[in-house]
């Protein structure tokens, strides 16, 4: 793990309000975009449970920030150990992700069923035991494949997706999947800008009132700015599955 940041500047150098905090006692871990890649899920927390041996505290947050499913091939496997809730020794939080929206929608109405499998959806499907293809197209082949997941899906994996939050805030930090819109005061935001926003949230310069730790836009490296610390490293694709750790004023990354 490396240090990352100093205190913050205005332009001009002008100097800044203090650097952004969690409590001294707490140390906080978020976890980027999974996509099914359990396998990789596995490699980090063994980093994460090594590094929270070594850096006793009063508290340990793991936060997760959504899109668990899809892409990768093991999707179902991945429901299956985190819809169990909480994981031992960690206050945990789950997040919805843009791909478990698309998910749910699949089990109430197949409308956007051809996008969501071209997008990954297919190799969930697949996870669950249900041939697919990412070009499926026919109407009556969408509804055929909604109807299978329905049976397929256990109700715990239901249960879970379905109470997954939103947001999350530790401190001055302010976690969610896709972003915020600039301007916009964070009571006053919608949930659809919440799971799927990229522009003008990525190359805003605003102060937020708050960091945004998100996932959802891939980076080859985390994006580490004053506004925004973006997380998503393209796990199922790159094998790089990026964990933020915070505590005090302290910022470091953990990755498989």
């Amino acid at each position: 793990m490396f240090g990352l940041f100093g205190k913050r500047r205005k332009r001009g150098g002008a100097t800044a309000a203090p650097p952004p905090r969690v409590d001294a006692d707490t140390r906080v871990y978020a976890i980027g975009d999974i996509h099914g890649r359990l396998d990789l899920l596995a490699k980090l927390f063994g980093k994460i449970s090594a590094d929270r041996a070594a850096n006793p505290a009063a508290r340990h947050e793991l936060i997760f920030l959504g899109d668990y499913v899809d892409r990768g091939n093991q999707s179902r496997e991945l429901l299956d150990l985190l819809s169990q809730g909480s994981i031992d020794g960690f206050e945990t939080t789950y997040l919805r992700g843009n791909h478990e929206d698309y998910l749910l929608r699949f089990l109430d109405d197949t409308a956007d069923a051809a996008t969501w499998l071209y997008y990954g959806g297919a190799n969930t499907l697949i996870s669950y035991g249900i041939p697919a293809s990412p070009l499926e197209s026919d109407p009556d082949r969408l509804i055929a494949l909604q109807q299978k997941l329905r049976q397929a899906l256990p109700e715990s994996h239901l249960a879970f997706l379905r109470r997954l939050e939103i947001t999350h805030t530790v401190g001055d930090y302010f976690f969610v999947h896709a972003g915020i819109r600039p301007g916009v005061p964070l009571a006053e935001q919608t949930e659809d800008d919440f799971l799927w926003i990229r522009e003008p949230f990525l190359a805003s310069t605003k102060d937020h009132g708050c960091v945004v730790v998100h996932g959802h836009s891939v980076c080859m490296r985390p994006e580490m700015l004053a506004n925004r610390i973006g997380i998503d490293t393209g796990a199922y694709d790159t094998g790089v599955l990026t964990s933020l750790v915070l505590q005090g004023e302290g910022q470091w990354l953990l990755q498989t």
